[in-house]
């Protein structure tokens, strides 16, 4: 038996019956996540999965003129999955799909980001390729590739494997003198300044921290506080 997603399973995939808690899972991943690993987390097989998919989200009902919302959900899963689980979860036919996203490649806007779509962008982008970022924000490439240094920020280890089939590039090591500077600055030091400071990814700033030990001053998570609460409520916008 090995544990999952809040269960006990036999390590083979499970078949027969779904419950409502694995159909509520699919509703949830699907669309998100492509067939493989969505079966993968439910312990199903990718058959099972997709023929499950099929009878939640039924046949394509959907023809015409996109409406803005469905333009919106549309950016939600482009690059997480294939056009088909789209044109599935959306109820639209996955020609539909691929017309409407060849349209959006046509709208390019430069200028300043939102604070909002600055935090979607972090969201999304261990997961996303830079081309597939300038699609759902409707931005050049440059634009995500700057943005992209601006806050450090790097692709997903697993997300780097999928797409090469080999191993994600390895960042450099540790040495002392690194992990010295990262003990004198964390209590006090923002992890973006510190991802600048010592050219590392925000990620990889946590991550040592917390193999080290390390926590913020009380005064400084106070402060982290009040900027998250800045950035929810000021429509503030940044170069």
């Amino acid at each position: 038996m090995r544990k999952t997603w809040g269960m006990q399973r036999p390590a083979a995939p499970r078949r027969g019956r779904w419950s409502q808690a694995e159909i509520n899972r699919l509703r949830e991943l699907y669309g998100f996540r492509d067939e493989s690993a969505i079966a993968h987390e439910l312990n199903r097989p990718e058959a099972s999965v997709r023929k499950m998919a099929e009878e939640i989200f039924g046949a394509p009902t959907r023809t015409g003129p996109w409406s803005v919302a469905e333009i919106l959900e549309l950016r939600r899963y482009i690059g997480g999955t294939s056009y088909e689980v789209i044109a599935r979860k959306l109820g639209r036919s996955a020609e539909e799909v691929a017309q409407q996203i060849e349209e959006m490649r046509k709208v390019q806007q430069e200028g300043r980001w939102t604070q909002e779509e600055i935090a979607e962008f972090k969201r999304l982008y261990g997961t996303r390729t830079d081309e597939d970022l300038a699609l759902i924000f409707g931005r050049t490439l440059q634009s995500v590739q700057r943005l992209g240094e601006r806050y450090r920020l790097a692709k997903d280890k697993a997300f780097v494997r999928k797409l090469t089939g080999s191993a994600a590039t390895r960042m450099p090591r540790w040495d002392k003198a690194a992990i010295d500077q990262l003990k004198e600055l964390y209590p006090k030091t923002a992890n973006l300044d510190l991802a600048q400071q010592l050219n590392r990814s925000v990620k990889s700033i946590v991550s040592k921290a917390h193999n080290l030990g390390l926590k913020k001053e009380v005064e400084r998570l106070r402060e982290m506080g009040r900027e998250n609460v800045g950035m929810r409520y000021k429509k503030t916008v940044v170069p």
